[in-house]
């Protein structure tokens, strides 16, 4: 194992733990897997996480074969996420609580807060049921993630995508945020959604803000700019 691939691992293992410590993750529920040369590491079956160590983590190749311990029972959607999706390195999915309060009622998380564009739309769509680990859930959390970095999985949780593990951890954590605000907002009644053209500057602000430019309107002489 080379030096790269065993920082990797020791990411991996920490970003788990961090699952948990956050909150967003339960016991041994939830996975995570990232691109790792021409296949990925995926979490193995039903280890908890605090005892999890690197060398525990399973390589997979594409073609749904393995080596070591038994991959999570979810590995053919985190398979299927990094072949169709190579804008992303990393998948985490986990049962974090208001996420899949949500999901249980198949819930879409419509534009009520402009922060739902974090995941690349004006919605974060819930994918429709299926039993846990197979190839049926796997398609319909392709379908759910087109266009989008995020979904929610009908009563099942939700999956996160990124490209670096931090992104992937950070996106989960702002859906369960989001899912949390929206079922409390829902106690007063479904609350109104930002309109699709301000959805658009909104993203479109969020995608300038990633590249370290700040959110100044066009044509405006007040801007932040660094003293010299």
């Amino acid at each position: 194992m080379n030096e790269d691939t065993l920082a990797l691992r020791r990411q991996m293992v920490d970003i788990c733990r961090r699952m948990n410590s956050s909150g967003i993750n339960q016991g041994t529920a939830g996975n995570l897997s990232v691109r790792d040369g021409s296949g990925f590491l995926i979490t193995p079956s039903s280890l908890p996480y605090d005892i999890m160590q690197p060398e525990d983590l399973v390589e997979m190749d594409f073609d749904g074969t393995y080596v070591g311990r038994r991959p999570s029972s979810e590995w053919r959607f985190h398979r299927d996420i990094l072949r169709e999706r190579t804008d992303i390195n990393v998948v985490l999915h986990c049962h974090s609580v208001y996420a899949t309060t949500l999901a249980c009622h198949h819930k879409t998380i419509p534009s009520f807060h402009y922060m739902t564009g974090v995941a690349g739309g004006t919605t974060i769509r819930c994918a429709r049921y299926a039993t846990f680990g197979t190839q049926e859930l796997s398609d319909n959390a392709l379908e759910a993630l087109q266009e989008r970095k995020a979904c929610l999985l009908g009563q099942h949780g939700q999956i996160s995508l990124g490209e670096n593990l931090e992104a992937a951890l950070w996106l989960a954590i702002e859906v369960e945020t989001l899912s949390r605000i929206y079922v409390q907002a829902l106690t007063l009644g479904e609350p109104p959604v930002l309109p699709d053209d301000e959805m658009t500057r909104v993203i479109e602000q969020m995608r300038r803000m990633s590249y370290g430019l700040a959110p100044d309107a066009e044509g405006v002489a007040d801007v932040a700019r660094r003293r010299t």
